[in-house]
């Protein structure tokens, strides 16, 4: 474990009672961060559908339960390795781990034995590109954010956001195989350049109201090393990049007027949040402030980007 947390943990927290670890489904359910698994399955099943190809149903179906094991995997073995520092962080005490409910080393064990399994079938019964992406997935965020980035940089979740990027490409790997995948990326960069491009504004906007949090456990997160006013110039940056990247698909044929047009309203919606973030002051771990509702709002709009698009692509592009 990193030595940059030990000076910001109290000792206090370590004496509090803490339950006997047993067995318990909805822990290991909680291991697998079902709410971030969701976005990532769902944005894994938009890649799938618009990808040029075809694909059987069987093989779709497991292309998504690999990447959905794969994605729970990731997050179990990130539970694992950060246990020392959730305990202490508001928004991650509960969790099975750090609450004493599960002892650390049986979330390794499932979330290594998930990771392996996941990429073995994904090789077995979809095809060897994309069980290597999911591989690529899972130990680029194990070893690239989790280990090493995390507690390093506050680019963190910049350079490790390629991790969260890439299901999208996964599925779109699943139906174009080995060949057509490399024939034609450029759908795929664009679905990657778009979460890419998301991800900073979207953890930053959290890390503004979770400040005192990241800074007790020695996280440096941008607001803790640059402040908020250099975290609000970098947040502007990366949404006058997104917002662009929304209509790479419309550019490249994948999809139509329907999804321009929600895309163009989501967009109003993103700079609008991000003008009020803009303009208040002292939003730091500021609960009422704009950044939480920013936040809620940026999982929204990922998930109305992708949504616009598989309905546009069903709708005018039909797959079956």
């Amino acid at each position: 474990m990193s030595d940059t947390v030990a000076p910001h943990i109290s000792a206090s927290a370590e004496a509090a009672p803490r339950p006997e670890p047993r067995f318990r489904l909805a822990d290991y359910a909680l291991l697998l961060k079902p709410r971030v698994m969701s976005l990532v399955v769902f944005t894994a099943m938009v890649g799938l559908v618009m990808a040029p190809g075809a694909i059987g149903t069987w093989q779709a179906l497991v292309a998504i339960l690999c990447i959905s094991i794969g994605a729970g995997a990731s997050g179990a073995i990130n539970m694992w390795y950060d246990r020392d520092i959730d305990m202490h962080m508001r928004r991650t005490m509960h969790r099975p781990i750090p609450a004493g409910r599960m002892e650390a080393r049986n979330a390794l064990i499932f979330g290594t034995a998930l990771a392996v399994a996941s990429v073995l079938a994904m090789g077995l019964w979809v095809n060897e590109i994309s069980a290597l992406l999911l591989a690529v997935t899972i130990l680029y965020y194990v070893f690239i954010y989790t280990v090493w980035l995390k507690r390093r940089t506050p680019q963190n979740i910049v350079i490790g956001g390629a991790s969260g990027a890439l299901p999208p490409v996964i599925g779109w790997a699943a139906v174009t195989g080995n060949a057509g995948f490399f024939a034609d990326p450029w759908g795929a960069i664009a679905l990657f350049m778009i979460i890419f491009l998301w991800t900073p504004p979207h953890t930053w906007a959290l890390a503004l109201f979770r400040r005192q949090d990241y800074e007790n456990v020695g996280v440096p997160m941008l607001p803790v090393v640059v402040g908020e006013r250099g975290t609000k110039v970098q947040m502007t940056l990366y949404t006058a990049l997104l917002v662009p990247a929304t209509f790479a698909p419309v550019v490249l044929g994948m999809s139509g007027w329907l999804y321009a047009i929600a895309v163009a309203g989501l967009n109003v919606g993103l700079v609008r949040h991000m003008a009020k973030v803009w303009r208040a002051e002292n939003v730091s771990d500021a609960k009422e402030g704009p950044c939480r509702p920013m936040f809620f709002y940026t999982i929204l709009y990922l998930f109305g980007i992708f949504l616009a698009l598989l309905t546009d692509r069903t709708l005018f592009f039909p797959v079956f």
